[in-house]
C-alpha cells in the first residue's frame, strides 16, 4: 500500500484546469521552492521534487487523462492500491541522475505508472530496474529538463540556422548560448540542447533544454507535408493561350510555363524547390495553383475584344 498523491493539490489547480493554468502554477511553484533559492532546506527540496513530479504528468493531456481515470479511487491522504484491472502507463522522460539514487519519483508514481524506461526512452531490463533501486543510473525525461519556444521562418527550417539565445538562471541571471538549428524542423518538433535545463540539488547536474518549434506563417508559402503551396493569378486570355510566370521560391522568383488551357485551380510542380525530407537526402517540391482573376476594369479596346469574342461563342453555340 502507498499514499495517494494528488497532484492537483500539489499544484494548488482544480482538477478542470487548463493546461496554461497547470504551467503558470507549476513555473510559481518551481520557482519558490527550487533548491537554488532555499539552499540546505531538504523540505523545499523534498518539495520541489514533488511539484515536478505532479507537473511531468499533468502537462501532457494523454498522461493526465489516464492519471484522471483513477476515478473513485482517488482520495487525498488515502492509502492507495491501484485496482485489479488497472494497466500500467509508459513514459518517455528524460535524464532523473540529478535527483541522487534510485528512483526519482515517489513510490505512488512507481505504482501507478509502473514500467521504468532507460535512458533511450526504451523499456528497462530486470536488470536495468534492479540497478535502478540499488542506485545506479535512473532515466527518462525528468523535472530537470525545461522546455521553451523558438519561431523560425520557413527559410530557416530549409537552410537550417544558428541561433543566439539568452536563458534566464537562478536568481535572475542570465547566459548567452548559440544553438545550432537543423535543416528540415517541422512545426512541434523539439530541438534538444544538452546541459541547459534546471540545476540538480543533489550533485548540480543540469537537465536539458528542449525548444519547441513554431514555424512563423509565410506571406507566399503554405506547408503540405514536405512540399510548399503557392498560388500565381493569372487571367482568363492567358488561361486560354498560354503564358510565362514568375512564381516565389525560397530561393528567389523563377520563370514557370503556364499552359494553353489551364484550369482554374489548376496544379503544377516545381521538383525538389520544398522543404528537406525527414527520411531521405531530397528534397519536397512547390506546388503552384492557378487563379484565373477575372477582370473588373476593362479599356474601351479590351471591352470590345471581350464583345466580340463573346459573339463568336454565342454565334458557334447556335450552330451546333
Amino acid at each position: 500500500m502507498v499514499k495517494y498523491k494528488d497532484y492537483y493539490q500539489i499544484l494548488n489547480v482544480p482538477r478542470s484546469a487548463t493546461e496554461k493554468e497547470i504551467k503558470t502554477s507549476y513555473r510559481k511553484l518551481a520557482r519558490q521552492f527550487h533548491p537554488d533559492t532555499n539552499k540546505g532546506d531538504k523540505a523545499s527540496e523534498e518539495k520541489f521534487k514533488e511539484i515536478a513530479e505532479a507537473y511531468e504528468v499533468l502537462k501532457d493531456p494523454e498522461k493526465r487523462k489516464r492519471y484522471d481515470q483513477l476515478g473513485s479511487n482517488w482520495k487525498s491522504g488515502d492509502q492507495f492500491r491501484p485496482p485489479p484491472d488497472y494497466s500500467g502507463f509508459n513514459f518517455d522522460f528524460g535524464d532523473l541522475s540529478g535527483f541522487g539514487k534510485g528512483s526519482a519519483f515517489s513510490d505512488f508514481f512507481e505504482t501507478i505508472f509502473g514500467q521504468s524506461f532507460s535512458q533511450e526512452g526504451g523499456p528497462r531490463t530486470q536488470q536495468g530496474r534492479q540497478q535502478q533501486r540499488q542506485g545506479g543510473p535512473s532515466a527518462g525525461r525528468g523535472p530537470l529538463d525545461q522546455e521553451a519556444e523558438i519561431e523560425l521562418t520557413l527559410e530557416e527550417v530549409a537552410k537550417g540556422t544558428v541561433r543566439t539565445l539568452q536563458i534566464s538562471g537562478p536568481q535572475v541571471k542570465t547566459k548567452t548560448i548559440e544553438v545550432k538549428i537543423p535543416a528540415g524542423v517541422r512545426q512541434g518538433s523539439k530541438i534538444r540542447v544538452p546541459g541547459e535545463g534546471a540545476k540538480s540539488p543533489a550533485n548540480n547536474a543540469a537537465g536539458d533544454l528542449y525548444l519547441r518549434v513554431k514555424i512563423k506563417a509565410h506571406p507566399e508559402f503554405s506547408m503540405e507535408g514536405d512540399n510548399l503551396v503557392c498560388h500565381v493569378t493569372i487571367s482568363p486570355a492567358q488561361a486560354v493561350v498560354g503564358t510565362e510566370a514568375s512564381v516565389p521560391t525560397l530561393d528567389g522568383p523563377v520563370k514557370i510555363r503556364i499552359p494553353a488551357g489551364t484550369q482554374n485551380g489548376r496544379m503544377l510542380r516545381l521538383r525538389g524547390r520544398g522543404l528537406p525530407k525527414l527520411k531521405a537526402a531530397d528534397r519536397g517540391d512547390i506546388l503552384v495553383r492557378t487563379k484565373i482573376m477575372i477582370p473588373t476594369e476593362l479599356t474601351d479596346r479590351e471591352k470590345a475584344l471581350y464583345e466580340e469574342l463573346a459573339k463568336i461563342e454565342k454565334d458557334g453555340n447556335h450552330k451546333k
